[in-house]
């Protein structure tokens, strides 16, 4: 069991251990303390080798098509990218590659690691660090934000050229949806449990927990 203070009436409570699919609530103000979901590990891990699929033909196929007077043009998310900075747009064109193709892959290929390490231990002790840093790489990847910039100048451009969406701009919608399906289903909590470190060490309550014990 672990102590852990509920977010709505700040009482100081334990946690029992929960079977898949129950739920613990706070006895005070009935606030969901955590739950269990069932298979939440598993689901996590098919979502993300389906967005890191998409992530890949993202990068690799066409956004658009584009159409005028009989000249046919297309790019990439990374071609969008190299255009600016032949253009002298260096800052945008860095800020567009991290938000765009460097964060999201890797928070992707962070996410697989530390669910290949919680389902297949022993894990290796930089797993903890990766941990720490998939949070930050999911804020910076910006797929919502692309796509709205994608769907704004669909828009403006379809009033000068004809416009044909291409295989790409699919898969960053639909990344869109898997990145938060991800989150949703991704359970720290239960990873820091199911971790068996090379050294024999193991998380019961999380990173916190463990640092003070081995000190």
């Amino acid at each position: 069991m672990s102590l852990v203070a509920c977010p709505g009436c700040d009482m100081l409570q334990e946690l029992p251990t929960l079977r898949p699919g129950e739920r613990a609530t706070c006895p005070r103000c009935a606030r969901t303390l955590t739950r269990q979901p069932t298979y939440a590990l598993d689901r996590c891990l098919a979502l993300s080798i389906a967005a890191a699929i998409l992530l890949i033909v993202a990068n690799v196929t066409p956004l658009m098509d584009l159409s005028v007077e009989g000249r046919t043009s297309s790019t990439t998310i990374i071609g969008g990218v190299i255009g600016m900075w032949n253009h002298g747009e260096r800052v945008t064109a860095l800020v567009v590659a991290f938000c765009a193709v460097i964060a999201p892959a890797g928070f992707i290929v962070s996410m697989l690691t530390v669910l290949v390490a919680a389902l297949m231990p022993p894990a290796p002790r930089w797993i903890g660090e990766v941990l720490r840093w998939m949070r930050y790489l999911h804020i910076w990847s910006l797929q919502e934000v692309m796509m709205l910039g994608i769907l704004v100048a669909l828009v403006k451009i379809a009033e000068l050229a004809r416009v044909n969406a291409g295989l790409g701009i699919f898969c960053v919608g639909a990344l869109t949806i898997l990145f938060p399906a991800i989150i949703v289903n991704f359970d720290s909590r239960e990873v820091w449990k199911r971790l068996r470190w090379a050294d024999t060490v193991r998380l019961e309550d999380g990173p916190d927990e463990a640092a003070g014990g081995g000190a």
